[in-house]
């Protein structure tokens, strides 16, 4: 998609409603620093998921002790998530890709990766771009053979109110007023069940001030008891959001366990909350 303006809501409104029956990954290319080789492992844990769901992995298909998809190369989750040509029953990942010429995305390398991953067989893309010289980014061979377009103008004259935020310092500087004003905005633009999660999140921290964090785990269980995630891979996700945004960090508890803190002071959390409400 491309033409003036934010296509963000547009693209985001046509995957939750035509793309609903299928499992969705968001990449905000509007954001300083993306880490390509998460997204992709995160999409060949989705993807695995999904097969063993559909029981389409025979004892033949996989080893007997897999690899983590963490350790593996990035060759080999390409070629996992370009495996044997899909049945009638299978269903692809769509990858839904805000601002694919944006700062994150746009060096050489990145761009050959979501060139090769558009054309594995498991995956589609969707794809905004905002920049008029954005397909420079590509050769012949990734826009006919890889990524293969379906080009459509859709100028829809928004605000660029998020793709425009500095967000790696959303909530390092300004008054608690303010980042919680940022934070909201970001927040937002994100789906219900995200929203739901932070919520638990920054009630745990309010509730629990002396507390160093809220144990991922915990965070988890909640979570999956008001069936918001399906699993940890869901959650995952979303708190890749939230990190990729800085709304929250990890630290390391004094027992060894990772936890998640929100970088807000109290009062500035207490309006964040209230704002959502």
């Amino acid at each position: 998609m491309y033409g003036f303006g934010s296509k963000k809501s547009l693209i985001e409104d046509f995957a939750s409603t035509a793309l609903a029956e299928h499992s969705i990954v968001v990449i905000n290319g509007y954001l300083q620093s993306i880490n390509i080789k998460q997204v992709i492992i995160a999409l060949a844990e989705i993807l695995s998921e999904q097969l063993k769901l559909n029981r389409k992995v025979s004892s033949r298909g996989l080893p007997k002790v897999q690899q983590p998809f963490s350790s593996r190369s990035m060759d080999d989750l390409l070629a996992f998530l370009d495996g044997p040509e899909m049945d009638e029953k299978d269903s692809f990942i769509c990858v839904v890709v805000n601002n694919i010429d944006g700062p994150g995305l746009r060096d050489t390398e990145t761009q050959q990766y979501l060139a090769r991953l558009a054309s594995c067989s498991y995956i589609r893309v969707v794809a905004s771009i905002d920049h008029v010289n954005a397909p420079l980014l590509w050769d012949k061979k990734m826009v006919h053979a890889q990524f293969n377009w379906y080009w459509y103008h859709v100028p829809t004259f928004a605000l660029y109110k998020v793709e425009g935020l500095f967000l790696p310092l959303i909530l390092a500087h300004g008054s608690s007023k303010q980042s919680a004003k940022t934070a909201l905005i970001v927040l937002q633009s994100l789906t219900p069940n995200a929203q739901s999660v932070f919520r638990i999140l920054a009630e745990y921290q309010l509730s629990h001030p002396d507390d160093e964090g809220m144990a991922i785990d915990d965070l988890y269980s909640i979570s999956r008891e008001r069936f918001l995630v399906s699993s940890q891979v869901t959650l995952n996700a979303h708190l890749t959001e939230f990190k990729d945004h800085e709304l929250v960090k990890t630290k390391r508890h004094s027992d060894g366990q990772d936890c998640l803190y929100i970088p807000l002071t109290k009062e500035g959390l207490e309006k964040l909350l209230s704002e959502m409400s």
